[in-house]
């Protein structure tokens, strides 16, 4: 079943799921201790935020190496959320085990967007 083009990058799957990521990750750091504001809990949300910012600043681009550009950025953040993810579980601030499927999936989908920027006719 063939989908329609995206009207915006809202239309993107690959966008809603990296949203629904920044949610879970907010909510997750929420849980962090008090010191860490400024430290871990701050990383955390800043590499998260970038990942859905870069899907949607790359779907404006003209070209195709422009809009890959910045699929690579996002995939880039999504790999140092999991290093966060990795080191809040090992320091004892949360369980990070519905994140890291979550953050898998938007992965996946990530690579597949990009092959198909690269795969496309235009």
């Amino acid at each position: 079943m063939k989908r329609m083009p995206a009207k915006d990058f809202q239309d993107l799957i690959v966008w809603q799921k990296a949203h629904q990521l920044v949610l879970s990750m907010y909510r997750f750091s929420n849980n962090f201790p008090p010191k860490e504001m400024y430290g871990l809990t701050s990383q955390t949300r800043r590499a998260v935020l970038s990942v859905p910012a870069n899907i949607a600043e790359g779907f404006k681009k003209k070209t195709k190496p422009d809009k890959v550009k910045y699929m690579n950025i996002a995939q880039g953040s999504l790999e140092e959320c999991r290093y966060y993810l990795i080191l809040a579980k090992d320091l004892g601030y949360g369980d990070t085990s519905q994140l890291m499927p979550q953050l898998e999936e938007v992965s996946k989908l990530l690579e597949a967007y990009t092959a198909s920027i690269l795969n496309s006719g235009s």
